[in-house]
């Protein structure tokens, strides 16, 4: 009997916490305490559709309070969506204060763009500033100057879902950048006119499509770099160099192979020669058989040659080939 009263008041203790968790008493008297209008079984359902009564009911009461009109279908659907409702009723919050556009179906579209809208509203009240990273360019005198720029921007409410982001306006604020410097005649015009950048740059309209608006770019620093034009003229010399080095290089290869092929045919011409000159003891020996050619006359031609090497030993030229033609002559002589 003590076993069963025991187990009746443990399973009312766990009905009344189960009908509590599902029907949360104290938020309905909240709400109707701070003038929000939502019903017992309508919190009901929100556990039964597994979203937390706690917030939908707590961002009633703040949008109450700050005079917005919003119901707890819109915030429940957002929620549902995969919203951040607190954030989005202090964005709105935020914006009516503000005298800032911005309606619900706004603020829930910026949210689930994955944008957080109350950080947007609070650029817009107050802007702010972005640094670029250092942007190097060369300037029409080869000299290269690094910059670093301080843009000041204010969200765009009506951009924000679509727009583009910060590194968008960093990179056309670079690129702004390194055509100012390019166009400028000088470094030391850079160096003595920074503001021209930024003058240059503000012109050219670079928050075009991106959810921010540029309101001021101030260069914070120009820093002088290397000597680019230089560097690149030296490269320039250099591979020049290299060029007509090669290109020599290629002419002399062709004199060494035209001398060699030269020489080659310098050596067919010799040879040609060597076997005419062995030619002739054979045509003189046929003479003397066909009696074309006398003893005497034979004599007369040793004796004309003899005197030609001598002339030719006296004047120092062609000793190789007098010596050869004197051993041929003394030849001769043992013959006779």
């Amino acid at each position: 009997m003590d076993t069963s009263i025991i187990f009746i008041v443990i399973a009312g203790i766990v009905l009344f916490f189960v009908f509590l968790y599902f029907v949360p008493i104290n938020l309905w008297i909240t709400a109707i305490f701070s003038g929000v209008k939502v019903g017992l079984f309508e919190l009901v359902f929100m556990r039964i559709r597994k979203v937390p009564p706690r917030i939908i009911v707590e961002s009633m009461i703040t949008a109450t309070k700050a005079g917005l009109e919003v119901t707890t279908n819109e915030l429940e659907t957002h929620y549902l969506a995969g919203g951040n409702v607190p954030n989005v009723i202090k964005a709105l919050i935020s914006a009516d204060k503000a005298n800032i556009t911005l309606g619900f179906k706004q603020a829930t579209a910026i949210d689930l763009a994955g944008r957080d809208v109350f950080e947007a509203v609070q650029i817009s009240v107050n802007p702010k500033v972005i640094t670029t990273p250092k942007v190097a360019a060369v300037a029409a005198d080869g000299i290269q100057l690094i910059a670093v720029a301080r843009v000041t921007v204010r969200a765009n409410i009506q951009q924000l879902v679509g727009g583009a982001g910060e590194d968008t306006i960093l990179a056309r604020v670079g690129e702004g950048i390194v055509t100012s410097i390019g166009s400028a005649a000088s470094h030391k015009n850079v160096l003595e006119n920074p503001d021209k950048i930024s003058k240059l740059v503000l012109q050219r309209g670079l928050d075009a499509g991106t959810a921010f608006e540029i309101l001021s770019i101030d260069i914070a620093d120009v820093d002088v770099g290397a000597n680019i034009g230089a560097k690149l003229q030296t490269d320039q010399a250099s591979a020049d160099l290299k060029v007509a080095e090669a290109k020599a290089e290629e002419r002399r290869a062709m004199a060494v192979a035209e001398e060699q092929e030269m020489r080659a045919k310098a050596q067919e011409a010799r040879a040609k020669v060597i076997e005419a000159e062995a030619q002739v003891p054979q045509a003189i020996a046929e003479s003397f058989k066909n009696g074309n050619l006398g003893i005497m006359d034979y004599y007369r031609m040793q004796n004309i040659q003899a005197d030609t090497d001598m002339r030719e030993s006296i004047s120092g030229n062609d000793k190789g080939t007098s010596s050869g033609k004197k051993s041929s002559g003394g030849k001769k002589n043992d013959d006779k």
